[in-house]
């Protein structure tokens, strides 16, 4: 029995010896386009890892599935179901979201530190986009901390 007819593994080129400068230029490039060109969609900054909810007594009471979740940190970071936003750029994103929802509730994962001024600004604009419910998120006082099902 023939297992070889062809016999191409002697028609086959050897292999290269080494890898050569073509194999630095080309690392070279890929980490010059991943810095220069990355996306927000795959290298973006996570949430903090000390990210804490506010502890509020009757904190499940009056929950809701919402239709849309963002998270606001501390250091102004503020993250949508399509990447991180700017506190400028929400306004129109929150306009967008509204569309084509039949009850648009908006579900806003604060983080504790974060000032109220900002809190107010998004809340007043989800208001004016059009958000029907505008929901906080936060822990009840003695719940483990991420417990609450958010």
């Amino acid at each position: 029995m023939i297992t070889r007819p062809l016999d191409l593994a002697s028609k086959l080129r050897p292999e290269p010896r080494n890898f050569g400068a073509l194999f630095f230029v080309n690392a070279g490039l890929l980490g010059l386009f991943f810095s220069l060109f990355g996306s927000r969609f795959i290298l973006a900054p996570g949430v903090e890892i000390d990210f804490q909810l506010p502890r509020v007594a009757g904190a499940n009471s009056n929950a809701r599935p919402p239709t849309h979740v963002i998270t606001v940190t501390n250091s102004g970071q503020i993250f949508t179901g399509g990447g991180p936003r700017k506190l400028e750029e929400l306004p129109a994103w929150l306009r967008d979201q509204v569309r084509g929802a039949a009850e648009p509730t908006l579900l806003m994962q604060v983080e504790a530190r974060v000032p109220h001024s900002v809190v107010a600004k998004i809340t007043g604009e989800a208001g004016k986009a059009g958000f029907v419910h505008v929901l906080y998120a936060a822990e009840e006082p003695g719940a483990q901390p991420g417990s609450s099902g958010r």
